[in-house]
């Protein structure tokens, strides 16, 4: 499964549902993070949980935070190790897209770089624009630089809550 090579990544982690056995959306985030350890993946950093509205038609807050993690797992094998945790908490993969959810794993950066394919694209296409994970992932991978823009996490995030013209 493994390719062999220890990589580094930034997960995001959301929820707006409870869940029978998880509870509250701030405690799933809690269990999520117990989650990720049992499957054996090295949880180095996590954020606060902070809470926003949802993005699309639903109508309840979200629970959000963000996991600095280490793994021998290559992103495709990552990805596949999110979603089952996430099926495992009760989500769904059908409907309507931006719905309400138990839990939601998303890799937004990654030590390797940039990975595109079908499926799974790193960094993850809008983290740049959504305060509600740059605020986290300035707990959890401050200096983590994005490969596309070359910015920090840091800078993203100040230039999102204070906007300036970009200079070329």
């Amino acid at each position: 499964m493994g390719d062999g090579a220890s990589h580094a990544y930034l997960v995001a982690l959301g929820s707006n549902q409870r869940h029978v056995r998880g509870g509250r959306p701030a405690r799933i985030i809690d269990r999520a993070v117990e989650a990720l350890c049992q499957r054996g993946l090295a949880v180095e950093a996590v954020s606060a949980v902070v809470t926003s509205a949802p993005v699309g038609p639903s109508q309840r807050r979200y629970a959000n935070a963000a996991a600095l993690i280490r793994t021998g797992l290559a992103p495709l094998d990552l990805l596949a190790e999110l979603q089952s945790i996430e099926t495992d908490f009760g989500r769904r993969r059908r409907g309507q897209r931006w719905r309400s959810r138990t839990l939601d794993l998303d890799i937004v950066l990654w030590s390797g770089g940039i990975f595109d394919t079908p499926g799974l694209s790193i960094p993850h296409p809008a983290f740049r624009e959504r305060e509600f994970v740059l605020g986290p992932l300035l707990e959890t991978g401050r200096d983590w630089r994005d490969p596309v823009t070359g910015l920090a996490v840091r800078h993203l995030r100040a230039r999102l809550v204070k906007p300036r013209p970009l200079r070329l």
